[in-house]
């Protein structure tokens, strides 16, 4: 019984001198940066910026790996399961803070306890859209969906993602309603929507910026307290309408609870590090990404302040999971 106590004090010690250890190592093998979304969507667009910039300041490469799936919680159970020595990473975004009211008991990870906050690196306001020959303003749409509630629709990459229940949340305010149609991706919705097919779409500036070129669709107003710099003429909605609405998606690192604080404290560094190089500011600039330098308690605050701003919300609209 001495003997059984003595060696589990002796493990407890060896435990408590390896773990500053390790962190005083780390790291010293590639990072694995798990993306919850498709390669090519906005997430993956700003984590694969984010990656070899990552990895000239660590001294190691950061691999991405794409695990889409379920709104996220594919690839956000992957790292809340793997083992807290801050080589395995995610990387991901707004969704992450909806998932809990979407999926309630079957999100397969614990939302609260299960990860810890690394850094929120960004955000990048939304904007809505109209088709050419659709609403000229944004007074106009909300004067169409006051007129005619339920007539028209709107697309998103989604049930349940950031775009619908930001198009939800819109028509709401706005005191009117509209017919949510989900796609798989917003891409396919914006072509509908140039077609016709629906009277708005709420998008980010990087997935649209494509259409806006191309003069395919008409830039209504901008989801933020201030007119974006990329679209000086664009009012922002609460200009334009007199209601409250200012809504960001935003992206955010994480590793799995009980990663020990040096590591955390390492990474954060690194990734506040690699937002402020110049390039990465230039092409942040270009995207209307908003670059956000942060601790790991203001990451976790800014989660958990989302995560009650939408759980209400969701509750509101009906939305269930895919």
């Amino acid at each position: 019984m001495t003997f059984t106590r003595r060696g589990a004090l002796a493990a407890l010690a060896a435990m408590a001198l390896a773990t500053p250890a390790a962190a005083q190592t780390y790291p010293d093998k590639p990072i694995r940066m798990i993306i919850a979304f498709a390669a090519g969507g906005p997430t993956d667009v700003v984590g694969r910026l984010l990656a070899p910039r990552l990895s000239e300041i660590l001294g190691q490469q950061v691999i991405v790996e794409n695990k889409p799936g379920a709104t996220g919680n594919i690839g956000t159970a992957m790292v809340a399961d793997a083992k807290p020595d801050g080589y395995t990473i995610l990387f991901s975004a707004s969704t992450m803070a909806m998932a809990p009211a979407l999926y309630g008991k079957s999100l397969g990870y614990d939302p609260v306890n299960g990860l810890a906050a690394i850094a929120y690196v960004a955000s990048a306001p939304l904007i809505l859209l109209a088709p050419m020959d659709g609403a000229k303003s944004t007074p106009e749409l909300v004067g169409m969906l006051r007129k005619d509630p339920g007539k028209y629709s709107y697309a998103s990459s989604g049930n349940g993602g950031m775009i619908h229940l930001a198009s939800y949340l819109f028509a709401t305010r706005a005191g009117g309603d509209a017919l949510h149609v989900p796609y798989r991706g917003s891409a396919p919705g914006m072509v509908d929507m140039i077609a016709g097919r629906h009277g708005f779409q709420i998008d980010t500036l990087q997935s649209s910026k494509g259409f806006i070129d191309g003069g395919k669709v008409r830039v209504l107003g901008v989801a933020s307290q201030k007119r974006l710099p990329q679209l000086p003429d664009v009012p922002t909605i609460q200009e334009a309408t007199g209601f409250d609405y200012a809504i960001n998606t935003w992206y955010a690192a994480y590793a799995p609870a009980k990663t020990p604080r040096p590591i955390i404290d390492r990474l954060n560094a690194a990734f506040n590090q690699a937002l402020k190089q110049p390039d990465m500011v230039k092409k942040a600039n270009e995207l209307a990404l908003e670059l956000v330098d942060s601790t790991p308690e203001q990451a976790k605050k800014f989660y958990d302040d989302q995560m009650a701003f939408w759980d209400p919300i969701i509750k509101q609209s009906g939305a269930k999971p895919e």
